[in-house]
């Protein structure tokens, strides 16, 4: 019997379990909405609001709870001479900035429940089915407008100048 067993495993041992939880989380935490399956929304669910209400706490000790939990690697690293451990670094602290200034202040006044999960249609390669997670006061953005590449739009120019003269 499964009594009281509140652990969805998703059939995974507990440590690849842990890591597909705080990559889940650090891009809900991120993007403010994520596409997954069912399974894993709702596995990711209870994660992601555990962190929400350990930064509504703000102390350093709920900053450290959650930088554990999201395997933020440890503070060693920003003396390290190789660029590609720097540069992961600081972006995992953007996603520690980003919960603890933005993300929990917004729900300062909730007691829970931040995130909503909406079911998707099933996935075509395998029938999986899918939903989207995305906390309660997800407002989308519209897409930012990609300039044009001017070298790319000056050589196009040229070819046709060039066509244009014979």
């Amino acid at each position: 019997m499964r009594h009281r067993k509140k652990t969805i495993k998703l059939g995974r041992t507990s440590e690849h379990r842990d890591a597909l939880l705080a990559s889940l989380a650090t891009n809900l935490i991120k993007r403010g909405r994520i596409q997954t399956t069912i399974s894993k929304a709702k596995a990711v669910r209870p994660f992601a609001e555990k962190l929400v209400t350990l930064a509504k706490r703000g102390d350093l000790a709920a900053r450290r709870v959650v930088a554990s939990r999201l395997k933020v690697v440890g503070p060693g690293v920003e003396r390290s001479s190789d660029k590609e451990a720097l540069e992961q670094w600081h972006k995992e602290h953007d996603v520690l900035r980003k919960l603890f200034a933005e993300i929990a202040p917004v729900f300062k006044d909730r007691q829970g429940g931040y995130t909503r999960i909406m079911r998707l249609a099933k996935r075509g390669g395998d029938g999986a089915e899918e939903a989207l997670i995305e906390w309660v006061s997800y407002v989308p953005q519209a897409p930012k407008a990609k300039p044009e590449d001017k070298g790319k739009a000056k050589a196009a120019g040229k070819k046709t100048e060039k066509a244009a003269t014979k």
